[in-house]
């Protein structure tokens, strides 16, 4: 009997990176780990097989960590996730909607969740992550006080669910990628690929147009193009990108050499299959 695939993700059990890990690979063992830089390491070094890293989110925006960390990890993108984030109201057994008081979350799950806290008349508490919220209420053993975490923390730390589904925004999204130590390139023909690279230009007038320009000649979509500072520097500017299409595509081989031609720098971080939640991706006429 093989030993289950090993992955990690930041955070407490009951996470909503856990509960990515659950859905996108079931039977893989989820393995906690307190930063994501801790999470990098264990797959670099081997105590885990793959890593669950979110990168973004519709609402949030990105995750800006994972951008630094990603281009000297060593480590390259398997694979995409993209999961509905879905808010919880928990609290202890025998509490009610009328013996809370407070209600503890991430910041970003909080601020996710604001209609729900003004009906309801709670004060909203700051704490590091959404699964660790879940767990100091159990502990706690406190009625007036509640989280805002997963289904899966009410599961782990025995919370009941006061009120379900209380996120304001149904359309709440996170997209996830999966890290491996090994570069595995998904296979070309056999349906819709998202390659993913990080480039830095020459520092020279119109650089980024010249170096762009091969991608609008060669009918390339880019579904992301995001910039950041390097060590501070203003001058020196990374970018960071997703197409649809693979590297041996005719097209898309193009464009990489011509953006090689005017950049310092350019690295592939991964070619992946599409996930299929892309395909709900329609931009609304006016």
């Amino acid at each position: 009997m093989t030993a289950p695939l090993k992955i990690v993700f930041q955070g407490e059990p009951g996470a909503n990176s856990h509960l990515a890990i659950r859905q996108a690979y079931p039977g893989a063992e989820g393995v906690p780990s307190p930063t994501f830089e801790d999470a990098f390491t264990a797959v670099s070094e081997g105590a885990a097989d793959l890593a669950m890293i979110p990168i973004e989110n519709s609402l949030a925006g990105r995750v800006a960590d994972i951008h630094h960390l990603m281009p000297n990890s060593g480590l390259h993108i398997v694979a995409e996730y993209f999961m509905p984030v879905r808010h919880q109201l928990l609290a202890v057994k025998g509490a009610t909607l009328s013996t809370v008081k407070t209600v503890e979350s991430h910041v970003h799950a909080l601020g996710q969740c604001r209609k729900m806290i003004r009906k309801l008349g709670l004060k909203p508490v700051v704490a590091a992550d959404t699964a660790g919220s879940a767990r100091e209420i159990a502990e706690s053993g406190d009625k007036t006080r509640a989280a805002i975490a997963t289904r899966l923390a009410a599961e782990i730390y025995g919370l009941q669910i006061l009120a379900e589904d209380v996120e304001d925004e149904a359309h709440n999204t996170t997209r996830f990628i999966v890290l491996s130590r090994e570069k595995k390139w998904a296979p070309r023909g056999q349906g819709k690929v998202i390659t993913t690279f990080l480039f830095r230009v020459r520092n020279v007038p119109a650089a980024l147009y010249k170096a762009l320009g091969g991608f609008a000649t060669n009918g390339i979509n880019m579904t992301k193009l995001e910039s950041y500072m390097l060590e501070g520097n203003f001058f020196a500017t990374q970018f960071y990108v997703d197409v649809e299409g693979h590297p041996d595509d005719r097209g898309l081989a193009f464009a990489l050499e011509e953006l090689a031609f005017f950049s310092k720098e350019l690295k592939v971080l991964g070619v992946y299959p599409a996930h299929p939640f892309r395909e709900t991706f329609e931009e609304k006429q006016p």
